[in-house]
């Protein structure tokens, strides 16, 4: 089965190295301002010309509260009049975007993330899924995949049926941890009962996809205490579960500052929960899409793998890779065609910028040959945890030994110690290397360097 996982600490423990996650290869690290509105517009005239179909993005930065684990781009405000003048921001940026699209592109996909989406009030969020409708084309059948973040303590059965109303059919829940004590060392105080009655709004409603967020590795957190919160969730019966290892970078992250560090788990305590939430989930029947995502068997991840046709991008896996992405909003980034391009991280310059008729474009990179090459390759190793070299060798004209022997010896030291196994024709990816699939990702990117290193997350 294409989910088994074998766990081998000492494997583990030699290959967890920090490094990419591989949203888009090359990662945003390499993004440089080089890169701008022209090169935007000019992606965008080529996606009109081809009539790729498109998938939104629209970030929401603002939180009522401030989570100390976050590492998110945001704003942290109790004044829900800030939402209005970025909303009139956003809107010009759309139909600027827009413009440039044909309106036959029909609009697969769509995501609001934050922040807090939920933030907004509910005018908020009909006039913007209105605008959006007015410009773009977005399907009327719900036959499109249109989810939004969800905070259940900013969410109730009214928000959810408008959130019904407006499209929306997929549903993301931020929950974390459950236990109080976690909780309060985070400052996310968020009850079981508030999420069971945000889930049973769902289900009642018909949204089609629940997805629950969970992070091991937070302060006062232990091998017990989040197998515990693990049932619990696993008897919320979602359609996917995203278990992300927390990486404590408070140089980079101001919000982590206040979280102790002596009461984060040791290194043997992590792979201990991460050891037991894999136990627990697959014995209840989800499959390991990998990285950090597990779906039920019935849901279209878990389908989309089985059939080879499962991909990834900034949204993370998906059905929907073939899309053109469209980043709207404060830090928001676009995957169109061979461009990769960043909106602007800071909320007064967007908004200066946009207040200017200008788009806020302020980094990105344009994919070469090689980009193109071995983002096939980190692409079917991440989402098939397999590569067929004859499919990559016609499709980019070359002879895989002979493109990457370089790379061999690290390939084959990778086979000798079971992560995967080499052959002539092709890379698999065996149970004990599956969730260091990150690791073997690695070997094909040409532009991790050492000194990048600090600023990822480790892979376990």
């Amino acid at each position: 089965m294409l989910d088994a996982i074998r766990w081998d600490t000492d494997l583990i423990r030699r290959y967890d190295l920090a490094g990419p996650r591989y949203t888009s290869y090359p990662t945003a690290v390499q993004f440089h301002s080089q890169v701008g509105t022209f090169d935007l517009l000019h992606a965008l005239r080529e996606s009109r010309k081809a009539l790729r179909p498109l998938s939104l993005y629209v970030h929401v930065p603002f939180c009522a509260n401030i989570c100390y684990y976050c590492a998110c781009n945001k704003v942290i405000t109790k004044d829900r009049g800030r939402a209005l003048p970025y909303l009139q921001r956003l809107e010009q940026e759309i139909q600027l975007i827009a413009c440039h699209l044909d309106p036959n592109q029909k609009v697969e996909q769509l995501h609001f993330g934050g922040g807090t989406p939920t933030f907004l009030s509910h005018d908020e969020l009909r006039q913007l899924m209105g605008h959006l409708r007015q410009h773009f084309n977005l399907l009327d059948d719900d036959s499109g995949d249109y989810g939004i973040e969800i905070d259940p303590r900013e969410a109730d059965w009214s928000t959810m049926g408008l959130l019904r109303e407006l499209g929306f059919n997929r549903v993301s829940i931020g929950l974390q941890d459950l236990d109080p004590a976690v909780q309060r060392a985070v400052n996310r105080l968020q009850s079981l009962e508030e999420t069971r009655a945000v889930i049973e709004a769902a289900r009642t409603l018909q949204f089609r996809s629940i997805n629950i967020d969970l992070i091991y590795g937070l302060p006062k957190q232990t091998p017990d205490n989040f197998a515990r919160t693990v049932e619990e969730v696993i008897s919320l019966q979602p359609d996917r579960l995203s278990v992300f290892n927390y990486a404590h970078l408070p140089e980079r992250f101001m919000p982590q500052r206040r979280i102790n560090s002596h009461e984060l788990p040791a290194p043997a305590e992590k792979l201990q929960m991460l050891q037991r939430t894999i136990e627990q989930l697959t014995t209840a029947g989800y499959r390991y899409i990998g990285m950090d995502h597990f779906a039920l068997p019935d849901d279209e991840l878990a389908i989309a793998q089985e059939e080879s046709t499962l991909q990834r991008n900034f949204q993370g896996y998906t059905t929907h890779g073939h899309c053109d992405l469209i980043g709207l909003g404060v830090s928001a980034i676009s995957q169109i065609g061979d461009l990769y391009c960043q909106n602007s991280s800071d909320l007064t310059h967007y908004q200066n910028q946009l207040g200017g008729a200008q788009l806020a474009t302020s980094r990105g990179l344009v994919c070469n040959q090689d980009d193109r090459l071995r983002r096939a390759v980190i692409q079917q190793l991440i989402c098939n945890f397999s590569l067929e070299f004859e499919a990559i060798e016609q499709q980019f004209n070359i002879d895989f030994r002979g493109y990457f022997g370089e790379l061999w010896p690290q390939l084959q030291a990778m086979d000798a110690d079971g992560l995967i196994k080499l052959t002539n024709q092709g890379i698999e990816v065996l149970p004990a290397g599956r969730l260091l699939v990150r690791s073997v990702c690695m070997v094909f990117d040409a532009y991790l360097e050492q000194q990048n290193r600090q600023r990822f997350s480790r892979v376990i």
